[in-house]
């Protein structure tokens, strides 16, 4: 008679989904951090910077006037394009981190608009009608700077940092 011995396995304290489950939410974990510390990078720098940015509105518009750049203000809450703001100078404090949000609202004409601030790396990309972006960079160098538009060079304006 041949002894035979039954093989005891050890069950794990931890099941299979358990460790699936568990990876998944480190990687998503792990994703979520990546995204954050990128996003808090500015265009011209190299470090992330955790601070509130001052938000800045340019309107890409098409007018009796020609194409143009109009600032809204968000300080009254309402949004007013009366063509007084039209390829706006915008001052700000030196080491502020700037959200600009430009907006296609061309409707006139539908063509592509851009925005370029080259002293701060800022190029959005070609935004079609109502379409818009939002480009994060620190104001790190006082001066002043043009911002202009590739695709319409009658557009443009001046950002002045203040010390």
């Amino acid at each position: 008679m041949v002894n035979k011995q039954k093989k005891k396995t050890k069950s794990s304290p931890v099941s299979k989904g358990t460790v699936i489950t568990v990876a998944v939410i480190a990687l998503a974990v792990a994703g979520g951090v990546y995204y954050l510390w990128t996003s808090a990078v500015p265009v011209n720098g190299t470090t992330p910077v955790f601070s509130t940015a001052s938000n800045v509105y340019i309107l890409a518009i098409h007018n009796d006037q020609g194409y143009a750049y109009d600032q809204q203000s968000t300080k009254t809450g309402k949004k007013s394009i009366t063509g007084q703001n039209l390829d706006p100078s915008m001052h700000i404090p030196k080491g502020t981190l700037v959200a600009l949000h430009v907006i296609n609202e061309d409707k006139d004409t539908g063509s592509d608009q851009d925005l370029n601030i080259d002293a701060f790396n800022v190029h959005t990309r070609h935004l079609k009608y109502f379409e818009a972006q939002t480009i994060n960079f620190l104001a790190d160098k006082e001066g002043t700077y043009p911002y202009y538009s590739t695709i319409h060079p009658e557009m443009k304006g001046t950002i002045t940092v203040d010390p």
